[in-house]
């Protein structure tokens, strides 16, 4: 399906013609009817002889609702610009096309409208005056045809050019990622909260759980109609009305997206985007000039940071950041208007969604934000992948606005040459870094490394759980992170954590002469150690880190071959007999009880034994 949309200058005969085509008068509010004046968009549809039907968005021609306008000339596939015949182009007229073509649609047809009230002549300068208006814009070329929505003249052969245009707009393509800019919320009695819009991008099914961005709000599809029939299941391109379960109309608003959970993200407020500054712009738009931003549905205040130059000029182009006041969702490659408080400006492409702050006049930025724009798949990803944090296929694939499949095999062919790093890559849950990126956090990990071994030099490794925080890395791919560190010699995995392979523990002469005087002491009395006068904490761990001494208990620290002895005898006497009980522990290394349980419990605790009444069985 198909969305036509109107433009042209106010009381030219726009909603009049729609009327004419379908019998539909899409000026539903009752101040338009009283004046005789479209204010807010209005919808129909229409079947062509063929059978095909389209949709139109009727818009408002006042310039006091451009605003309006746009809300709804976004989502359209082809234009009917409407220029009446009495009065031929006027001001909206060329505001309206200069729109359309920041929005490059880039098919549609002119209708000249009231012809019934002029003669011939007229109608022939109209149209010259009409062919050279749409010089040099995304719809030159177009066909022109002279109507009349009060006699019918025209109508037939209006139709059938549509026909025809119809037969060269390709259809939307299906991303599976469906966006509905909302641009009318209202309540209908016995079903609750419904929103309308152009659906783009993929398909909606009754049932479907939705998420409203900005917002995050979520609701349910409890309905679904195009053309006031019922759908069980609608695709894009289409007029859509969806009734939503769990959520109030005093929560939306137009310019929100309805769109399936979890992937369409509204927090940034920055957008990198390219920006054309129309040629007949009244004064060139200077850098840091608050401008008000329109893309889908929405309507934000943006201050406007250009990348190469200090101000724009009309016809021209730059690079820009666009810093908005409040969140808009939007991905790659979506249209925006600019517009000052009485006219429009500009507009152009975003080109990343979520970008970071740039620095002005820096060419590696240039160079990256055409890659972005133009640049081949592997370069695309490339480009987005110059982050230390990694990216998932899914979030690569949003940013890109490229299909997965396609996104994959570039990931695939990057991994080949080496250029990505991938974590996970046969898990659906693979993340994915720049070979630089990930050096850049190798280097992280050594410096994080390096400092933890020079704050505590007894300590032979660094939790894993502490280098994960103190690198902020994801728990969902830490571990393997880690792992692909370990393998690639950067770290050693001990059983306490992680350090550097060339760390060793290092003891003070007074800290040396310590541990020696402690492992002297376990050695004269390797069964009933001393429990009084441990050394340093420290000391005691960087001991059991050399593996020289193991702690049984808070007390109680053995010799690692006395352990390791008493283990033995241990376990082989409860293979002799089955069992053991602390007693017989105590008397079969002649100490004392408080040795012998201390023995027991940590033997339970890693489970070699088990307690059963007052004896103890292996496992």
């Amino acid at each position: 399906m198909f969305v036509l949309g109107t433009a042209g200058h106010v009381d030219h005969g726009k909603s009049a013609l729609v009327k004419a085509l379908t019998g539909i008068d899409p000026d539903r509010l009752q101040e338009e009817k009283e004046r005789g004046m479209t204010i807010d968009l209005g919808f129909a549809w229409l079947k062509l002889p063929s059978g095909r039907e389209i949709s139109i968005v009727d818009v408002p021609g006042h310039e006091r609702f451009i605003k309006n306008m746009l809300a709804g000339v976004g989502g359209i596939d082809l234009a009917l610009l409407v220029v009446a015949a009495d009065e031929g182009v006027m001001p909206q007229t060329r505001e309206h096309l200069d729109i359309l073509d920041l929005l490059q649609i880039k098919r549609g047809l002119v209708a000249i409208t009231k012809v019934d009230l002029v003669d011939e002549d007229l109608i022939a300068l109209v149209k010259d005056e009409v062919e050279e208006l749409l010089k040099r814009t995304t719809l030159d070329n177009a066909p022109i045809v002279a109507v009349s929505s009060t006699t019918g003249e025209g109508i037939p052969h209006l139709l059938s050019t549509l026909e025809l245009l119809l037969e060269t707009v390709p259809p939307r393509e299906d991303l599976g990622r469906p966006r509905l800019p909302i641009d009318r919320v209202f309540t209908m009695a016995g079903f609750g909260t419904v929103v309308t819009g152009t659906l783009i991008d993929g398909t909606f099914n009754i049932g479907q759980e939705v998420e409203v961005v900005p917002g995050s709000l979520r609701a349910r599809i409890r309905g679904l109609q195009s053309h006031k029939q019922k759908m069980a299941a609608i695709g894009p391109g289409s007029r859509v009305a969806i009734n939503l379960a769990g959520v109030a109309t005093r929560e939306l608003y137009r310019g929100q997206v309805v769109t399936t959970p979890g992937w369409l993200s509204a927090a940034s407020t920055i957008l990198d985007a390219k920006l054309h500054l129309i040629s007949d712009a009244p004064h060139p738009l200077a850098h840091n000039t608050t401008v008000a931003f329109h893309t889908g549905a929405s309507e934000v205040m943006a201050k406007v940071c250009l990348l190469e130059k200090e101000r724009l000029n009309g016809g021209e182009t730059s690079w820009a950041q666009l810093r908005l006041t409040e969140p808009v969702a939007v991905v790659k490659g979506d249209p925006f208007i600019l517009r000052s408080p009485t006219y429009t400006l500009g507009g152009g492409t975003v080109v990343d969604p979520h970008p970071k702050r740039h620095r002005r006049f820096h060419s590696p930025t240039v160079a990256s934000l055409f890659a972005k724009e133009e640049g081949t798949p592997e370069e695309i990803v490339l480009t987005l992948l110059t982050e230390s944090q990694p990216q998932s296929l899914d979030n690569l694939s949003h940013r890109a606005h490229l299909p997965a499949a396609i996104v994959l095999t570039a990931l695939n062919r990057l991994v080949s040459t080496q250029e990505i790093v991938s974590l996970g890559e046969k898990s659906p849950k693979a993340q994915f870094f720049s070979a630089t990126g990930w050096e850049a956090l190798t280097q992280r990990v050594k410096s994080t490394l390096g400092t933890y071994h020079r704050q505590h030099p007894l300590r032979g490794a660094m939790p894993k759980e502490e280098l994960r925080s103190r690198l902020k890395l994801p728990q969902d791919w830490a571990a393997e992170a880690i792992q692909r560190w370990s393998q690639e010699e950067v770290i050693a995995e001990t059983k306490t954590g992680v350090r550097l392979p060339s760390h060793r523990l290092q003891f003070s002469p007074l800290q040396q002469k310590m541990a020696d005087a402690f492992l002297q002491a376990l050695a004269q009395s390797p069964y009933s150690p001393p429990t009084h006068s441990l050394p340093d904490p420290e000391i005691v761990n960087a001991l059991m880190e050399e593996g020289l001494v193991i702690r049984v208990s808070e007390e109680v620290v053995f010799a690692s071959y006395a352990y390791e002895a008493m283990v033995k005898e241990t376990t082989e006497h409860i293979k002799a007999h089955n069992k053991i009980t602390v007693a017989e522990v105590r008397d079969l290394f002649h100490t004392s009880r408080k040795y012998a349980l201390a023995l027991m419990e940590h033997l339970d605790n890693q489970g070699v034994t088990r307690r059963r009444g007052d004896e103890r069985v292996l496992v």
